[in-house]
């Protein structure tokens, strides 16, 4: 197929050879959504993925959605690269989660709900539905618990229609002075996220009720307006502009900039309200005027609103039966308990598979250094930390035992700022030297660097990783971690703290790519490679595992090298604007995503490189904005039996056939059919592997120590 249209401009930039970035999200959500659906997933799981599908769309709105109004509203009219113009997208996106919020409320409606009170678990729906004494024990509840909480709020000539905070659970009346024809009144109260929104009632029998806080405030909000007749009452919530806009070069102090901003969240622009069906027409009305929606910004909820209650569902104790077996990582044989770390790192490269194996060692490097007296400086970046972060505490300590703690803390990590706020004035307050990232920059990049002193000179030890330095996340997203002591990939490591730090930028790198510099560069040239490899005949293929994929260059680049004949297996989780099966364009390439019990994090990169297989990986999607708008780092991993294991990863997750969904030549995702196939599910594979790697280390170190070893007799 010819590369060019007659007049001269590429053929691959046609728009109709590319996905658009927000719909393939949407199908992302639906890839979550049919796991809630999957009735051979216990049931409890099931409700934590419809749960966890809420959660993702909530974010959306306020990123995604809120950035394309943000276009149409300054005008805005570039098109995307599938050719949309932000209107185009807004009114596509309308009806795709219009019909996903529906298919939401139907697996909870028809499905989940049904099952639940199969297994002796009911959620009562509407307080109207409670027997006499469930109602005595609410309304006490109410009283003791609830009423002195909350804040009833009017609206009148004296009073101003009250701030509705950013995704806070609402319900809004229609109220009249007692015994008068006055006009109707708007008043609200917000259910207050404080207390617990699963009210769990008094048990009989086998049976547990549960009731929504909502409802019982709904049921008793004739005791919040005294003097007035409640004539409807309706639970609303509304979702806002959440995107932080910050002019960096006028920000004096960037920490207090972010502050002010954060603060601002709660004021962004109404992008989407949720409403109870069969709220109140006049209600209804005064909410949409006052916060200035269209009806097409208004989703009429057949249930209760804000599904993302469900996590804490999960969490109700005696239904673990109905969950899968919760996985315990396992220790990493070449860092065994009470081990110098930087003795087994001396050794050889060690590689870390999150969560099959701890991260135990990670936290442990930081604290043994931190102690060491050898240690004389500790360099870092964090992106997302836990809320109790026990490597911020070794930091803390380290900087307290004299050494030189540096510490990049990215204060634009969405939705962490407020997090990463705390922890940037802690750590300053211990004495560690903080950065704040680069001017239009975020510092995305996982890397940490030990400097210690030792006999034969100063050595380098390095973390490199694909994942955040949070040891919570580090139990649910499956990452790769490395730790080596090579010179080369030390000397890179000291380069781009002292690039972040001091914005000085040596001449010559050794081993690792950053982005924005040249990763994107070393990306096409690897794939580049390929292609000519393949149309010189000799073996190329490429397997890449990502998050998302949507640089238009990196895809052209793909579509060429699939042209050229390179096989090509792509492992992407979430958005993906290539499309595959394009005849003369894309014929070579595979799209999968594959959505389990561990959210799927890793970046790995696989390039044949003519029978020479090189393997990298890295902190960076094939998106623009990592390539282009952010500090990430890509490290080659090049000890033999660490790439063999590298290999052995994508080779499972090819194979997978339970959690996989393929892209079709027809734009939409399909789980594997498994008619014929071998049933092989690559995340429960990594579980048992982690566990058999470490019996086999153990069983080794056993016979090790039954080798005879004669005295030695001092003359």
């Amino acid at each position: 197929m010819s590369q060019t249209y007659e007049n001269g401009e590429s053929i691959l930039k046609n728009p109709e050879l590319y996905a658009n970035r927000e719909l393939s999200w949407v199908m992302f959500d639906r890839r979550v959504l049919s796991e809630a659906r999957d009735k051979n997933i216990p049931l409890f799981e099931r409700i934590k993925f419809l749960s966890i599908t809420a959660s993702n769309l909530d974010e959306f709105f306020m990123i995604r959605v809120a950035s394309l109004k943000d276009m149409v509203h300054a005008g805005y009219e570039k098109r995307d690269i599938a050719g949309m113009t932000a209107s185009e997208q807004l009114e596509v996106l309308n009806a795709e989660i219009h019909e996903l919020v529906d298919q939401q409320y139907s697996t909870y409606n028809r499905s989940l709900l049904p099952l639940l009170q199969h297994v002796g678990l009911y959620v009562i729906r509407k307080h109207e539905d409670l027997n006499s004494d469930e109602a005595a024990y609410v309304d006490q509840y109410f009283a003791d618990n609830v009423y002195p909480v909350l804040t009833p709020m009017a609206v009148d000539s004296s009073r101003p229609f009250p701030l509705i905070r950013n995704k806070s659970l609402n319900i809004g009346a229609l109220v009249r002075k007692k015994g008068t024809e006055d006009n109707l009144e708007f008043a609200t109260v917000q259910v207050p996220s404080v207390l617990s929104r699963i009210v769990e009632l008094p048990q009989k029998a086998n049976v547990r009720k549960v009731i929504l806080l909502e409802e019982i405030i709904e049921r008793n909000i004739d005791k919040l307006f005294l003097n007035y007749d409640i004539i409807c009452a309706h639970p609303f919530r509304i979702m806002r502009n959440a995107d932080l806009t910050i002019d960096e070069d006028e920000a004096a102090d960037l920490l207090k900039e972010i502050e002010k901003q954060l603060r601002k969240r709660q004021w962004g622009e109404a992008i989407r309200l949720e409403v109870e069906a069969g709220m109140s027409k006049k209600l209804l009305k005064v909410i949409k005027q006052e916060l200035a929606m269209t009806d097409n910004d208004i989703y009429h909820i057949d249930g209760p609103l804000d599904l993302t209650f469900l996590m804490k569902m999960y969490g109700l104790t005696g239904f673990e039966h109905l969950k899968t077996i919760k996985y315990e990582p396992q220790p990493v044989p070449e860092l065994p308990a009470g081990c110098d770390i930087f003795e087994e790192i001396r050794k050889e490269d060690i590689l870390l598979h999150h969560p099959y194996q701890t991260f135990t060692p990670v936290v442990e490097f930081i604290r043994q250094a931190s102690k060491d007296p050898q240690v004389l400086a500790i360099k870092q970046t964090l992106y997302r930390v836990s809320g109790n972060s026990p490597i911020i505490a070794a930091l803390a300590q380290a900087a307290e035992n004299g050494k030189q703690v540096s510490v990049l803390v990215e204060l634009k990590a969405r939705f962490d700022e407020e997090n990463n706020i705390v922890w940037a004035k802690m750590l300053e307050k211990a004495g560690c030297h903080v950065i704040y990232g680069l001017v239009g920059l975020k510092t995305h990049s996982k890397i940490t660097l030990v400097v210690r002193k030792e006999e034969d000179g100063i050595r380098r030890y390095v973390h490199l990783g694909t994942g955040n330095y949070n040891d919570a996340t580090a139990k649910l997203y499956s990452d790769i971690g490395m730790f080596t002591c090579s010179e080369s990939i030390g000397e890179d490591a000291t380069a781009v703290f002292n690039m972040l730090s001091g914005y000085s930028e040596p001449l010559l790198w050794n081993k690792l790519s950053l982005a924005p510099l040249w990763l994107k560069n070393k990306f096409l040239y690897l794939i580049g490679r390929e292609k000519k490899y393949a149309l010189e005949g000799r073996p190329a293929r490429i397997i890449a595992k990502m998050n998302s994929l949507c640089d238009p260059d990196i895809i052209a680049a793909l579509y060429e090298a699939s042209t050229a004949g390179v096989k090509i297996d792509l492992i992407v989780r979430g958005i993906c604007c290539l499309k595959v099966g394009i005849p003369g364009v894309s014929e070579n390439i595979t799209v999968r995503s594959i959505v389990g019990n561990f959210l799927e994090h890793s970046r790995i990169f696989y390039f044949e490189n003519n029978e020479h297989y090189e393997i990298y990986c890295g902190s960076a999607d094939w998106m623009p904005r990592n390539l282009e708008r952010r500090v990430e780092i890509l490290f080659p991993v090049e000890r033999q039996e660490l790439k063999e294991e590298l290999l052995h990863i994508l080779s499972l997750q090819l194979r997978d056939t339970v959690k996989t969904h393929i892209l079709k030549p027809s734009g939409v995702y399909e789980k594997v059919d498994k008619r014929g196939k071998e049933i092989f599910n690559s995340q429960d594979a990594f579980c048992a592997e982690a566990a058999e790697k470490l019996r086999a280390k153990q069983e080794a170190s056993v016979k090790d120590s039954r080798v005879f070893v004669p005295k030695m007799h001092h003359e």
